[in-house]
C-alpha cells in the first residue's frame, strides 16, 4: 500500500468519523430517554443549548431559546396525551422572551404534572420556563437567574434609575425614550410572570416573586442557587435523578449543529402507559 493510499484512507476516515460519532450519540440518547420515560412513566423533553464551534472556521456560535425552539417544544407537548407527566430538561442561558413565554404558557396549560429538571443552569428565559412547572428539580450546584427585561443589552431598570438621579432637562431624548420603553417592559414582564406563577402560588406570593425577579435587584447574570431559590419561595427540590445528569453528558459541545429540542416520536406513547 502506497503512501497516497494511506493518505486517502486517513482523509476518508476523518470525514466519516464525525458522522459516525453523531449517529452513535443520537442513538445512545434515544435509548436513555426511552429508559427514563419507561421508569418515570413520563414524556421527556430536552431544551439544551451549547456554545458550538464551527468545524472549519473555528469561531463560536452562541445558541439560545428562539421561536424555532418554542415551536418544537409546543409540538412535543401537543403530541403528549394529557395526564402523562412532563419532564422538561433545561440547559440554557436564556433567549427570546416571547419564545420562553410561549413555552411557559404551554406548560402552564398542560393537563398533567410538569417537572423541570435543571442539571446545571437555566438562566433568564430558562428560569421563566422553569417557573411554569409544578416542581423545579435542581442539582446541588445548579443555578437559575433573574428575568428582568434587557433593553438593547442593558438592564431596563438602569434606565429608570437615571430618571431618579438626574433632572429631566439634563437627560437626552434618546435616554428618555429608552426609559419609557423600560418602564413598559418591566410592567409587562411582571404581568406575564404573575400569570405564570398564579397556577402554583397565591396572589400575594406571585406578586412578591415577580417583583424580586424583574426589578433589577441583581444583575441579569446573578446566580440563583438552590438555597436562594428556596429562600425566595420557589417550589424547588434537589433530588435530581442521576439518569438526567447522565443524559446531559450525552450532549457534548459538538462540531456540527443539532436540534436544541429533543424528544421521542409519538409512537412511544403506548409504551409509556404500560
Amino acid at each position: 500500500m502506497s503512501f497516497t493510499d494511506i493518505l486517502w484512507i486517513f482523509i476518508i476516515l476523518s470525514l466519516i468519523q464525525p458522522v459516525i460519532m453523531k449517529r452513535w450519540l443520537e442513538s445512545t440518547r434515544q435509548r436513555l430517554i426511552a429508559r427514563i420515560e419507561k421508569k418515570r412513566k413520563s414524556r421527556v423533553i430536552l431544551l439544551v443549548h451549547r456554545q458550538e464551534t464551527m468545524s472549519l472556521i473555528g469561531f463560536p456560535v452562541f445558541r439560545y431559546i428562539d421561536i424555532e425552539d418554542a415551536e418544537a417544544v409546543m409540538r412535543a407537548i401537543e403530541l403528549t396525551e394529557p395526564g402523562i407527566p412532563l419532564d422538561i430538561v433545561l440547559h440554557t442561558p436564556g433567549g427570546l422572551a416571547i419564545a420562553a413565554f410561549q413555552i411557559a404558557c404551554a406548560l402552564k396549560k398542560y393537563r398533567g404534572k410538569v417537572r423541570v429538571i435543571v442539571p446545571h443552569y437555566a438562566m433568564s428565559g430558562g428560569t421563566l420556563i422553569a417557573l411554569a412547572a409544578d416542581e423545579i428539580i435542581m442539582s446541588q450546584h445548579a443555578i437559575l437567574g433573574p428575568v428582568d427585561p434587557q433593553i438593547g443589552n442593558r438592564p431596563a431598570v438602569s434606565y429608570l434609575n437615571i430618571l431618579k438621579k438626574k433632572p429631566v432637562e439634563k437627560i437626552d431624548d434618546e435616554t428618555l425614550i429608552m426609559a419609557d420603553i423600560s418602564e413598559k417592559a418591566i410592567i409587562q414582564s411582571q404581568e406575564c410572570l404573575r400569570g405564570i406563577l398564579s397556577k402554583h402560588y397565591s396572589k400575594e406570593k406571585s406578586e412578591e416573586i415577580s417583583k424580586i425577579l424583574t426589578q433589577g435587584i441583581w444583575t441579569h447574570d446573578y446566580p440563583i442557587t438552590f438555597e436562594k431559590a428556596k429562600e425566595i419561595g420557589l417550589n424547588v427540590s434537589s433530588e435530581i435523578p442521576k439518569e438526567f445528569m447522565q443524559l446531559l453528558s450525552l450532549y457534548p459541545q459538538p462540531l456540527n449543529r443539532h436540534s436544541s429540542v429533543d424528544y421521542l416520536p409519538i409512537r412511544r406513547e403506548k409504551e409509556i402507559k404500560k
